[in-house]
């Protein structure tokens, strides 16, 4: 062949990134070297894969149509090695997932995983979901676990488990002395919400379309524990999953305020590339997600250690 693994794996790396510095760095190679070694491969077979404006580099169409099969084929060549080699394990696994996820499922996920695949090593990253869905669309990451929708059109997508929102305010809250409240008496009350690209955030304003110009939105933050406390100190009342809250319900630190006719289901899901060569290790993880959901119909349902 006319070209080599290493010279691929340059590729992808400059591919996925679109820098060569950042590239060079996680590749443990000079920016020369790395530089040198890209031009060589396209003057090898007298193409070019990048546009070229300034400093930065932008995959051109030959360069889209590449990628995918290029880093399938280095995800492929690892397990090679790793079986001449004699290692054990799934090699490494780079996962995304949203916040509610992210905290409440998926350290607990891997944390199986590892024990069960000591030799694997795996990687977290806990993002929104809009960053989560562009990241596994730029093979920054093997597989996503999120709480939002996903209309890209070069990512698959799986349904995993129900879950639902709950709004929520202190145990003083007159609504949630109550235990509910009508529409009108929600949106006289000041809210505590989750940032713009969330998922929880999706859903909430997705509920709440017809009436997003009466909300009176007080605060937007990016975690979960912070509009927990952030409504616990009575700002305001807030809406996130029932899977975040149910220890708080429990404490009895936080209630839930019902309101019948509002619908604030949605579902998680998974996202992986539709070009990405689906590795064991990516498949054996999946198929310990959908044991720890198989016997459940909501997310709050799932049997877990205690949550605070």
């Amino acid at each position: 062949m006319r070209y080599t693994l290493r010279q691929l794996e340059i590729f992808v790396a400059v591919g996925r990134l679109e820098n060569v510095s950042n590239a060079a760095r996680e590749l443990n190679l000079s920016q020369s070297a790395t530089s040198t070694a890209l031009g060589e491969f396209e003057r090898q077979f007298g193409c070019q894969m990048f546009d070229r404006v300034g400093k930065t580099l932008q995959l051109n169409t030959l360069g889209r149509r590449l990628l995918p099969r290029a880093a399938a084929l280095i995800d492929q060549a690892s397990e090679i090695e790793a079986l001449l080699e004699g290692r054990e394990g799934f090699g490494a696994l780079h996962i995304g997932a949203t916040l509610t996820i992210g905290n409440y499922l998926a350290t607990i996920l891997i944390s199986q995983f590892m024990q069960q695949h000591p030799e694997s090593r795996v990687k977290l990253d806990v993002h929104n979901t809009a960053t989560v869905v562009q990241q596994v669309a730029d093979y920054a990451l093997d597989l996503g676990l999120i709480e939002g929708e996903s209309h890209h059109p070069e990512l698959e997508v799986e349904s995993w488990v129900a879950d639902e929102l709950v709004v929520f305010a202190g145990p003083e809250h007159p609504l949630a002395r109550r235990g509910g409240a009508s529409l009108e008496e929600l949106l006289a009350e000041p809210w505590i919400l989750r940032e713009h690209g969330s998922g929880t955030r999706e859903t909430f304003d997705h509920a709440f379309r017809p009436h997003r110009p009466r909300l009176n939105i007080r605060l937007e933050l990016e975690h979960t524990e912070a509009i927990k406390r952030a409504v616990e100190s009575g700002l305001g009342i807030g809406c996130i999953s029932r899977l975040a809250l149910r220890e708080a319900f429990r404490r009895g630190s936080l209630a839930p305020i019902e309101v019948p006719g509002l619908d604030l289901r949605r579902q998680f899901h998974f996202v992986w590339h539709k070009q990405k060569y689906q590795t064991p290790g990516m498949r054996e993880f999946l198929t310990l997600c959908r044991g720890m959901t198989a016997n459940v119909q909501r997310s709050d349902e799932i049997d877990l250690p205690y949550i605070p």
